[in-house]
């Protein structure tokens, strides 16, 4: 691996040299507020000289938690903005982590590449960071007008425009439904096919404002609240994505190691406490089998049996902290 100079102060990279870009007010490091910061620590419990993957590394808050209790990190993230800023957030520990543009469904090829067989803790991070929100050229903010994109890893050739313009009016609705919940998933897509026929969607407003139109604002959340959701979720394949990356960082857990879960969706968080609980149980029990049996893939100690929220204080401070869940497991 090759060091970086940033600000006189080393830090490592597993891809080798790259230029940085300065941050905006990179001086109190504003990039994105971790949820559950001090919950998700402590309870994933990160022992110094360990190496734990903190597979959405973001601005590299958690990682800096994890770095202060002793142990390395090993920080993944598929936006080259968020890599770039946690470069400089973590200049400090220098060679105690290192940062890889990746997303984390392909932590086992960068762990092979790295040579390294176990990890001591893993944390993901669900959802898109305030950062990318606030960005009006990445394409997730309903207020900010930009390019109808929400990828977030550029390379993907995939972007939201792509999917209200090609998809069929069948597929836009069960996408709507499915991703989005949006009980008016049909009549939504209806209209946006006829609309586009003549006026494709291009920018996020356009987009905006026509969900407006044909579903009334109710209350202080935007009617295109839950399209916008459903379209970033496909774009960046998420649930795909969480479905592997659970299962590749769960085969390099070491025994004793822990696995740390933020989601922020119904459907994240059913995949994350699914996944957990068939692999907690230590015997499976049928009516027709005579007695339990082992189970084949028993992996896990819960400990958390039920989600844990956020408080009132932090949902104050932090209003997109009101829909997270963290759940954590223990590799036996």
């Amino acid at each position: 691996m090759n060091a970086l100079l940033l600000h006189e102060r080393p830090v490592w990279f597993a891809t080798g040299p790259l230029i940085i870009k300065e941050a905006q007010e990179m001086e109190d490091f504003t990039y994105h507020r971790p949820v559950l910061a001090t919950e998700a620590i402590e309870l994933l419990a990160p022992r110094a000289g360990a190496l734990v993957v903190d597979g959405t590394c973001g601005g590299g808050g958690h990682s800096e938690l994890i770095l202060q209790k002793g142990a390395d990190v090993l920080g993944l993230d598929q936006d080259p903005d968020a890599i770039s800023f946690a470069a400089q957030r973590l200049a400090q520990f220098g060679g105690r982590v290192t940062l890889r543009q990746a997303n984390f469904r392909h932590a086992d090829r960068v762990l092979n590449e790295l040579g390294i067989v176990g990890i001591g803790g893993a944390l993901l991070d669900l959802g898109v960071s305030s950062r990318q929100m606030e960005n009006a050229e990445r394409g997730f903010s309903i207020m900010r007008n930009g390019p109808l994109d929400m990828r977030m890893d550029p390379r993907r050739e995939l972007t939201a425009a792509d999917v209200v313009n090609t998809y069929s009016e069948e597929e836009l609705t069960q996408l709507f439904r499915d991703l989005g919940e949006e009980p008016a998933a049909r009549r939504i897509a209806s209209q946006l096919v006829k609309q586009r026929k003549t006026t494709p969607f291009r920018e996020t407003i356009q987009l905006a404002k026509a969900i407006e139109k044909i579903v009334w604002r109710h209350g202080r959340r935007h009617p295109a609240t839950q399209v916008f959701q459903a379209l970033r979720m496909e774009v960046n394949d998420e649930l795909g994505a969480l479905t592997e990356g659970l299962q590749a960082l769960t085969a390099r857990l070491e025994s004793g190691a822990r696995f740390a879960v933020i989601s922020f969706h119904s459907l994240e968080d059913r995949i994350v406490k699914n996944f957990f609980r068939e692999r907690s149980r230590q015997f499976l029990d049928r009516p027709e089998w005579p007695e339990p049996r082992p189970n084949p893939d028993y992996q896990y100690t819960l400990i958390t049996h039920k989600p844990v929220e956020p408080d009132e204080n932090e949902q104050r401070v932090n209003p997109r902290s009101r829909s997270a869940k963290l759940r954590v497991a223990e590799k036996v």
